[in-house]
């Protein structure tokens, strides 16, 4: 059985430093420059790069071929993958595919609803949930065991992560929800989307009751808004989304032309409030199709430059 090398966001992560990730979506098409050039946007700003998994149910490159395309660069991919669209045959392919290209970090997840996206007859497959996910992956890694009982030759090295939504109704289940992942083996958290700071802060309170903090990796998820308008859409129209009555009227206050930095501005501000949470070991900085704000967004909150780690 081989040894687990750790990723380099693993090591930022054990070395307890404050870790700062962000993400790509893959091209409506075949061409790779799209995701290389947002790759090249935020490569010396941020530890790893995630690359989305069809999200929201629109049918993109796929996130494994992209991850490759990062790795060709030199870069930190965090490879996503959702259940909705794979049974464990191909679930456990595409993981053993990922590891022979070094790809050594992965995001469990269960996907959108394909009623979101392009193709609303395609059938959901999710033959594992999430959570069985985070379970095949570390029994792949800690036993070199297939799900159906044989050795694998070289097993994958994956730090395994997920993610978590604090903000999902009945809030009383977010702290259990995250407790379930942690005992099936995730090592690493990406939170949905923060605006409502108290509400996370108040989240935060449960981890720490029952020193989940000591456990997992929690890095809190930021996604800077461009408008009054995109506030009003994610406060009334996004499942999952907390976004305050007070922020949308803040973006509102100034003039069209100034909303965008003022969202970056807010963006800024939640970082550093979040810094002094215990039990927050990063950032992931979401600038959805906006990646050439993420350098300013890293400078001005402090976490530039990124630490050096040894391979």
């Amino acid at each position: 059985m081989s040894v687990k090398t750790p990723s380099k966001l693993e090591k930022i992560l054990a070395s307890g430093q404050l870790a700062v990730t962000s993400e790509c979506g893959p091209p409506r098409g075949s061409d790779p420059e799209d995701i290389t050039r947002k790759a090249e946007l935020i490569k010396n700003h941020v530890d790893a790069i995630n690359i989305t998994d069809n999200q929201t149910s629109v049918t993109r490159m796929c996130s494994l071929a992209a991850c490759i395309r990062l790795k060709l660069m030199g870069l930190e991919p965090v490879l996503q993958m959702v259940t909705r669209d794979r049974n464990r045959i191909a679930i456990q392919s595409d993981i053993l595919g990922a590891a022979s290209f070094d790809i050594n970090n992965m995001l469990c997840l269960s996907g959108d609803h394909q009623s979101f996206g392009d193709c609303k007859l395609g059938q959901n497959v999710h033959d594992l949930d999430s959570i069985q996910l985070i379970q095949t992956v570390r029994m792949m890694r800690d036993e070199a065991k297939f799900l159906g009982g044989d050795d694998i030759k070289c097993p994958p090295k994956m730090f395994v992560g997920a993610a978590a939504n604090p903000f999902a109704d009945p809030f009383e289940i977010r702290v259990p929800r995250l407790a379930k992942k942690i005992a099936a083996g995730v090592e690493f958290i990406q939170t949905q989307c923060i605006y409502n700071l108290d509400k996370f802060e108040k989240w935060m309170e449960g981890v720490r009751e029952r020193g989940l903090h000591e456990k997992v990796h929690i890095l809190a998820g930021l996604t800077p808004m461009k408008s009054a308008g995109m506030a009003r859409y994610m406060k009334n129209r996004v499942p999952g989304m907390d976004v305050p009555e007070e922020l949308v009227k803040r973006l509102a206050g100034v003039p069209k032309e100034k909303q965008a930095q003022e969202g970056i501005d807010i963006c800024i501000e939640s970082i550093q409030r979040l810094k002094s949470v215990d039990g927050v070991h990063g950032f992931h900085v979401m600038a959805i199709e906006w990646e050439e704000k993420v350098p300013e967004i890293v400078e001005r909150a402090g976490l530039y430059p990124r630490p050096t780690i040894d391979k």
